[in-house]
């Protein structure tokens, strides 16, 4: 196990967990617990295949710690925006897929991080919501580009606009995660799927986590022509060729109704 300042990392063979460890504040984000991230997500221990972030406590994390807000003129909140964009950009853009274990507050900044995040589970505690409208602020940390991506705008607005708060089940239905489970159950569910991602080939999830978003934004003739190049690449690695191999001559299972 590695310990920062807030956080935790401890390896689950080859899945990295890393875990916020703020529980008396709800797992607030620090400027110190940003720059923890950015340096866990881009110093994770070479075995790593998959990640998992874990909020500490009764909460995954309830935003920004406005204990820290603050005055800044422009300039300064410009710098301070993106460095918060650089630690969540490695989370995204990171070497590995990271999926969210949701629970409790997932609010404000602490959506603007699940949502930099591959997958996301939610337990049946979790709540979502952008209360920066109501404290006259906005989003900072690319909540304004990867939130309506989940959502859509028109429900990113309606949020901020009036502080509406979404539970789990309403949450799950609109898009903020991809698995609901019971309470007290993300971190395990969480496990469960980053350990499968882990079996698969390194360079297909590289694929899926940078080549995927990048063609849904290109127009149909670059992304097709995008999507070749990613599967020829793919397809041409030494591991691949062996996972097919292992199809054709019965040595794979085939796929199953769940």
């Amino acid at each position: 196990m590695t310990s920062f300042d807030d956080i935790q990392l401890e390896m689950n063979g080859a899945v990295a967990v890393i875990r916020l460890t703020r529980p008396a504040k709800r797992n607030a984000l620090s400027d110190g617990l940003i720059l923890a991230l950015k340096h866990t997500f881009s110093n994770l221990p070479p075995e790593t295949r998959a990640a998992v972030i874990d909020g500490e406590g009764e909460h995954f994390c309830a935003g920004l710690d406005l204990s820290e807000l603050q005055e800044r003129d422009a300039g300064q909140g410009v710098h301070h925006s993106r460095m918060w964009h650089a630690a969540l950009d490695a989370i995204q853009q990171g070497p590995v897929p990271v999926v969210a274990a949701l629970h409790g507050a997932v609010v404000g900044g602490g959506l603007e991080l699940a949502s930099a995040c591959h997958i996301r589970v939610a337990d049946e505690s979790t709540f979502y919501a952008l209360p920066e409208g109501s404290r006259g602020i906005f989003v900072g940390g690319g909540g304004s580009v990867r939130i309506p991506k989940l959502i859509g705008v028109a429900r990113m607005t309606d949020m901020m606009l009036t502080g509406r708060v979404y539970n789990a089940q309403d949450g799950d239905r609109v898009g903020f995660a991809q698995y609901l489970v019971p309470a007290g159950q993300s971190l395990a569910k969480a496990l469960e799927l980053a350990t499968r991602i882990a079996t698969n080939a390194p360079l297909t999830n590289y694929a899926l986590m940078h080549a995927l978003p990048r063609i849904a934004e290109q127009s149909s003739d670059h992304g097709f022509f995008t999507e070749a190049l990613m599967a020829a690449i793919a397809q041409s690695a030494p591991d691949a060729k062996e996972r097919v191999r292992a199809f054709l001559e019965g040595r794979a299972g085939k796929v199953q109704k769940s």
